[in-house]
């Protein structure tokens, strides 16, 4: 290992090609750089110099070495930049996972200004359900997630409720209730349900089992699907009728399905950002933060 000291002082000598003028330009005396550059010469085994009495020439190997010792020095001080912009959060990656974005104009609106004020750090998005995102974000895969109604939570994360949206009840197109804009749950205790399972989101999973059960019925689950999409697309195929997010309807909507309101007190699901507590990274609290004031201007426009 050479270090960098010591290119730095070849360098002035190959380009003072005078030790005596390079000992000034480095603040120190002669001999101990004539005893410097003769120590690199033999870690490298080869010379650098030719030595005369008025001064010294670069050998054709030091000529090639010099090239070799600047391109070194410069990669060194990129890196440093580099590692400084990382630590002060200028530059970097922010991994944010999330179960879907579509629907989240709150999220959408975050990521834009995130982009805008920080143009240097890569945002890697993810998808994937609730447990895997948590999963991820406990192994340090993610650094940010945004889940749907909490699981059990590790005492390494915080969480933060990010909106609230109401629960849908999603049915066939040619079911008898479309014409209603509003329905009782309890009026669809016969019916077939299609559920998400149980595995990919413990706490919505039993959100909407506990929904079911105070409207006097425990569902008949005909078919699980993994994606919301795909869900949505079973119930228009007629495998039965799902309890949605809103967001989630508003995203997926298509002819052969229709969202109705729930009667009685609106059943809604939260949706929450997580991250680990002992994260020293300012770029997670940076997205935090740009997620507080999006919904500021939102409610703003809504007001409006």
């Amino acid at each position: 290992m050479i270090e960098t000291r010591l290119l730095r002082q070849f360098i002035a000598v190959a380009e003072e090609l005078h030790f005596h003028r390079a000992a000034e330009r480095l603040h120190m005396a002669q001999p101990p750089l004539s005893q410097a550059i003769g120590r690199l010469e033999q870690r490298l085994g080869f010379a650098l110099f030719t030595r005369h009495s008025r001064g010294v020439a670069l050998t054709a190997a030091g000529a090639a070495f010099v090239q070799t010792a600047r391109a070194t020095l410069a990669t060194l001080q990129q890196g440093i930049v580099q590692a400084r912009h990382v630590a002060e959060g200028i530059a970097g990656q922010l991994r944010i996972g999330s179960l879907a974005l579509a629907g989240y104009p709150l999220l959408l609106n975050a990521l834009k200004q995130f982009r805008a004020d920080w143009p240097k750090v890569q945002l890697d998005l993810q998808q994937g359900s609730s447990a895997q995102l948590v999963e991820n974000l406990l192994d340090g895969q993610l650094d940010i997630a945004v889940v749907r109604q909490l699981p059990i939570m590790s005492e390494r994360l915080s969480s933060r409720l990010l909106l609230e949206e109401e629960i849908l009840l999603a049915v066939p197109s040619e079911h008898s209730r479309t014409g209603e804009t509003s329905v009782s749950l309890a009026d669809f205790a016969d019916e077939d349900f299609v559920f998400t399972p149980q595995a990919l989101g413990a706490g919505y999973h039993q959100q909407l089992l506990d929904l079911c059960q105070s409207a006097g019925f425990y569902p008949r689950i005909s078919q699980q699907a993994a994606q919301l999409q795909t869900l949505i697309n079973l119930v228009g195929c007629g495998f039965g009728i799902a309890l949605v997010p809103a967001a989630a309807a508003q995203a997926n909507a298509q002819p052969g399905v229709r969202f109705c309101h729930l009667l009685g007190a609106s059943p809604r699901l939260g949706l929450y950002l997580v991250w680990r507590s002992d994260d020293p990274s300012p770029l997670p609290g940076r997205f935090i933060a740009l997620t507080e004031s999006a919904d500021t201007d939102l409610r703003a426009d809504n007001a409006r």
